[in-house]
């Protein structure tokens, strides 16, 4: 990475933070994208120039999770319920440092509408790119009904872990088994033989 590319890198982790720290202290819109830059001490441009909007900048981690999705499911080392659990409990590592801000942060979250909206939206953008990978490493097309389903359900694990973490802040444990448990409804099909 160029001196440059690690400056541009190190902006754009400042100006997320900062839009963080201060949507957990005054809430979404109690928070304008004027005051994110003056508090970086940069322009309003300077924000725009790197996020396309203030949603964006508050869910700014979720863009690597497209990434990584990609590169997971279409690896044929683990199966894809694998791929996605590993995934999980990386991020699931990540948030065990700040139980606290965590459930703030999704307090939060749950407030404000276009927030909601926008997780959703991106949640829709994910399930595409699963579906890519899927298809591609099983040499379908990613249109097909089994890689949009397969994508749709291998999702939902997300789901379910972010509402555990609401629900159970500080107990990685039971997050963990909750999600071991949706990945077994997948597993095992939602049929039960009668």
């Amino acid at each position: 990475m160029s001196l440059r590319e690690d400056k541009k890198r190190q902006m754009r982790q400042h100006l997320s933070d900062t839009a963080t720290r201060m949507f957990l202290e005054l809430g979404f819109d109690g928070v304008r994208v004027a005051e994110v830059a003056r508090a970086c001490g940069v322009s309003e441009k300077t924000v725009f120039n790197y996020f396309p909007t203030k949603e964006a900048l508050l869910l700014d981690r979720l863009e690597g999770t497209a990434k990584a999705l990609r590169e997971a499911l279409a690896s044929t080392a683990n199966t894809p319920i694998e791929a996605a659990l590993r995934l999980l409990d990386a991020e699931l590592d990540g948030f065990a440092g700040d139980p606290e801000g965590y459930r703030r942060f999704g307090e939060r979250l749950q407030a404000a509408p276009s927030l909601r909206a926008y997780r959703n939206d991106m949640m829709d953008r994910f399930v595409a790119v699963a579906a890519e990978a899927l298809a591609t490493r099983d040499g379908a097309d990613p249109a097909d009904p089994e890689p949009q389903i397969m994508a749709a359900a291998l999702l939902g694990l997300w789901r379910v872990q972010y509402e555990s973490l609401r629900r159970h802040p500080g107990e990685p444990a039971t997050v963990r088994a909750q999600v071991r448990r949706a990945a077994d409804v997948l597993r095992n099909g939602l049929e039960k033989p009668g």
